[in-house]
């Protein structure tokens, strides 16, 4: 058997005998949806076998049809009109194969999976950028505690800084201690100070020599948890020569331009 016999279209054999209108019912249903289909093939085979036929009519000498031929032909024609109602009632079948729906679905169910691939991909890349963020702003803060550490040590180290007593007004506080470096800044240092009420804080006065002159304000700092005070001041506002005293008032919390209360510890600077 050829290649050609094994693959030949099985309703190409009922095609003149569709054509005659001698198939049976079952049979010319199926025919005429396999024709529906669009098979070119058969529809060809149809129309040379329909030409055939209607030569046919020519070479028959006239004769009045039977009455058992009028009985087949009209049974054969409500078949064949039975037939096409039910073709016509039926759904039409989609002119898209259902493996083509199953790429569809698989390229659908790719580009979601590749969608939720990439929104994590952008939280993980968010998150890390966060963490590296945060990393360098530690590192910065670190770098500048230290460096502030380094700077402090030289005040206190330096034979060139000027050491201040700070004694309170209150004998029952601690002794301050102040270590001004001319060109490094002032460190105020002591240890187990009361902590002020949450919406306060200790600021550093500057009092010049001046007659009348007001009071410099300076930075503010609270003691920590242990009762802990170490205040550096990078930057005075005036100079060991100018200043007479250091003060320490409590102010309310951020400071205040000028003293609103009287001062808990002095320190004499002038005559030093």
């Amino acid at each position: 058997m050829s290649n050609a016999d094994q693959f030949r279209d099985p309703f190409r054999e009922l095609i003149e005998a569709y054509a005659l209108g001698a198939l049976d019912p079952e049979d010319r249903v199926a025919v005429a949806a396999h024709l529906a289909t669009g098979c070119a093939e058969c529809n060809k085979a149809l129309g040379e076998s329909q030409w055939l036929v209607s030569q046919l009519a020519y070479l028959a000498p006239e004769a009045d049809p039977s009455d058992m031929l009028r009985g087949r032909l009209l049974k054969t024609v409500r078949a064949e009109a039975a037939a096409a109602r039910v073709s016509s009632s039926a759904p039409a079948k989609s002119a898209i194969p259902f493996w083509m729906w199953g790429a569809v679905a698989a390229a659908l169910l790719f580009a979601f999976y590749n969608g939720y691939e990439a929104r994590q991909l952008q939280e993980k890349v968010r998150v890390t950028e966060l963490a590296l963020t945060e990393q360098t702003r530690r590192q910065q803060q670190v770098a500048q505690e230290l460096a502030l550490a380094h700077r402090e040590a030289l005040i206190l180290t330096d034979p060139k800084s000027m050491w201040i007593k700070m004694p309170a007004s209150d004998k029952t506080l601690p002794v301050l201690q102040a270590t001004w470096h001319q060109k490094l800044g002032i460190v105020v240092s002591g240890w187990n100070l009361p902590a002020p009420s949450s919406n306060r804080t200790l600021q550093l006065w500057l009092i010049p020599n001046s007659p009348g002159a007001k009071p410099v304000p300076s930075l503010t700092l609270r003691p920590d948890w242990s009762g802990k005070f170490d205040l550096l001041v990078a930057s005075p506002p005036d100079s060991p020569s100018g200043t007479k005293w250091l003060a320490i008032t409590e102010e309310p919390e951020g400071g205040s331009p000028q003293p609103t209360t009287t001062p808990i510890w002095v320190g004499t600077v002038a005559g030093k």
